[in-house]
């Protein structure tokens, strides 16, 4: 009886786990400006079905982050509390989306008591839907911003303490 597998064995897992690497990284291109809201819908941390495409008036971010309850995804989810009144005056309604389960986007929104939305997208869909990358299972840090239901900003690296910063730079530019 042998230690190690076979050596064709050894190659094989390691083509395999090569493979799967390669595909946790693959997503379809992420929107382009002028793209429409995608028509997607997914459960908020209550558990209530939420679809972003009926929200197309006005400004809507979506917003895209790792892992709840991490270092950078609550600096970014806590730019965006802080600056939500800002944020609202200028009409803009949130949703944050990661793959995190409905009972850990609750907690993380209790938490850090953030007054917009939080999407458990377990299943991906609004993650494909936006052509967001993903990385072993978690979404790439992205923001999408809608005025009308039409792409005018996208930020394909997010910042993470200055995201609501960055979303109000958007619109200060746009309305002048």
């Amino acid at each position: 009886m042998r230690p190690y597998p076979p050596m064709n064995t050894f190659v094989q897992i390691l083509t395999a786990s090569a493979a799967a690497l390669f595909a946790a990284h693959a997503s379809a291109e992420p929107l382009a400006e002028g793209a429409s809201l995608p028509v997607v819908s997914q459960q908020d941390q209550d558990a209530q079905s939420v679809d972003l495409a009926a929200a197309n008036k006005g400004y809507v971010l979506v917003y895209f982050y790792p892992k709840a309850d991490t270092p950078g995804c609550t600096k970014q989810a806590c730019s965006l509390r802080d600056a939500f009144a800002t944020l609202t005056e200028k009409g803009v309604k949130v949703y944050g989306v990661s793959t995190d389960s409905v009972k850990a986007q609750k907690a993380f929104k209790d938490k850090y008591k953030l007054p917009f939305r939080l999407l458990a997208d377990e299943d991906g869909k609004v993650i494909s839907a936006f052509g967001v990358p993903k990385t072993m299972g978690f979404a790439k840090r992205q923001a999408f911003l809608f005025k009308d239901g039409k792409l005018v900003w996208r930020d394909l690296a997010a910042a993470t303490d200055q995201q609501a910063a960055d979303v109000l730079k958007v619109i200060a530019g746009r309305s002048q």
